[in-house]
């Protein structure tokens, strides 16, 4: 028998669910778990790539008559505002509803299938001749997305110690927003055109449905989360996963064991969704709601509008496509910068950060017309935006128990999917009455909630292993 079976030994029970938290809290650093987190991450990319090409292929689907930049009603389903809608729709039925099969049935199941079927709904999707075409579908898509993205949290939270999982978040968003630069470039490309004959958005979406069968072959090289066969009485199948975890990282210096007399993780076998409104989940979820439903207006108001905000502002449509594209390549190069501090400070206080400096480039954006300062404060808006998507996508998953967090997460993140499908209308309307200015003050007082609520009510999580 090997040392590191040996030691399971004499360190408690055989894959019990606390001893399996224990030991992932002090798995040393290894090129394998690094590439765990890679390859979860290339899984993300499609969604990543499905989730902003909403605005990216934007002007395209006004440029064919299918929706219109704004609608004389607020809640008109003829224009741009609903095609976001429909988006997080179908994103907010995808975490809240559905967020529990990542729970019941493993990480690695859901993250195969719901990505499958987003491809799926996709393909039909870009075949659509009608906007209520267009709109349903859409919705389809957004909900094998919103299942998605909580998997992906869920399943990387619970491979990678919490003495890295910043880091290991921050590279999670350097990878799967590379596909941001990919789908700007791709529609700055063919949107404006109509290659043979089909609209260029069309050949946009295809391409990533297409792309995303690659997943296929992912899935063959990522394990189930140890954690989570421990949790379902899986115990052989999860010690075999962490003795692999564990002599990956054999050659690199060990990490510091917890002593034995501290407590070992608790059970959280018994904990059902209910309990998520009871003590002491409750604050933690009332917390993460009003956070969520803030935050979506800060990242989604300009992510997904980045194009139309610089047509209004008197840019051509392939000049936005341009200057958009040149943004977009914010989106995986400021998670690796982010990476630097990403274990050194609380989540909060880097989320808090963050917002502050949404807030201050968010404003410059909206005052300025010169192209190449339009552009800088867009990087800057666009980096200030991942370093708290990164925080908050760890946050939001470490601090719920390893039985309910994927639908603990999928809960309140699903406040960021109603906010940002009302979003697309309130930001239409704001645009149509206010200007790009209107957004902006929009974004600026989301982001005042944000800051306000996480300083004073945040947990600190910085250290502690899941669970405890």
């Amino acid at each position: 028998m090997s040392g590191i079976e040996s030691g399971v030994e004499l360190a408690g029970p055989l894959g019990g669910a606390d001893e399996i938290s224990r030991r992932l809290e002090n798995l040393p650093p290894s090129s394998y778990l690094w590439r765990l987190v890679i390859l979860l991450s290339l899984g993300g990319c499609f969604e990543i790539y499905d989730l902003f090409l909403t605005g990216y292929i934007a002007p395209g689907l006004n440029r064919s008559g299918l929706l219109t930049t704004t609608t004389q009603a607020f809640f008109g389903f003829s224009g741009i505002g609903a095609f976001v809608a429909a988006t997080f729709a179908g994103l907010f039925v995808g975490t809240f509803f559905l967020g529990f099969l990542a729970d019941r049935f493993g990480r690695k199941a859901i993250f195969t299938y719901a990505l499958l079927g987003y491809s799926a709904a996709s393909v039909v999707m870009a075949c659509q001749s009608t906007s209520d075409g267009v709109l349903l579908w859409r919705f389809v898509a957004g909900v094998g997305i919103g299942i998605e993205i909580i998997t992906i949290d869920a399943y990387i939270t619970e491979l990678v110690p919490s003495w890295m999982r910043g880091r290991a978040f921050a590279l999670n968003q350097a990878v799967m927003f590379v596909a941001v630069p990919v789908v700007a470039a791709l529609a700055w490309w063919l949107v404006p055109l109509s290659p043979y004959g089909i609209d260029g958005w069309r050949w946009v979406v295809l391409i990533g449905a297409a792309a995303s069968m690659v997943i296929w072959i992912l899935r063959l090289y990522v394990p189930e989360s140890p954690l989570w066969l421990a949790r379902h009485g899986r115990s052989e199948e999860a010690v075999k996963i962490l003795v692999t975890l564990e002599g990956a990282g054999s050659t690199a210096p060990a990490r510091q064991q917890r002593p034995a007399n501290q407590p070992t993780a608790r059970a959280a076998a018994n904990v059902g969704y209910a309990d998520l409104f009871k003590p002491p989940y409750l604050s933690l979820v009332a917390l993460f709601m009003v956070f969520n439903f803030c935050q979506a207006f800060g990242f989604y108001g300009f992510a997904n509008w980045v194009p139309t905000l610089l047509v209004e502002k008197g840019i051509t449509v392939t000049k936005s496509l341009q200057y958009s594209f040149i943004v977009a390549f914010a989106y995986p190069i400021a998670p690796l910068l982010a990476a630097s501090f990403a274990d050194r400070f609380e989540r909060k206080w880097i989320i808090c950060g963050a917002s502050i400096a949404i807030v201050a480039f968010g404003m410059a954006f909206s005052q300025l017309v010169v192209p190449g300062l339009l552009i800088l404060c867009g990087v800057l808006l666009t980096a200030s935006n991942m370093t708290m998507s990164y925080a908050y996508h760890a946050y939001q998953t470490e601090v719920f128990p390893t039985s309910i967090r994927a639908r603990a997460s999928g809960l309140v993140y699903s406040m960021s999917r109603i906010s940002a499908m009302f979003s697309g209308f309130i930001v239409a309307y704001m645009l149509r009455e206010a200007g790009v200015v209107g957004v902006f003050g929009l974004i600026t007082a989301a982001m005042l909630v944000v800051i306000v609520a996480m300083a004073a009510l945040g947990p600190n999580v910085r250290g502690k292993p899941l669970d405890a």
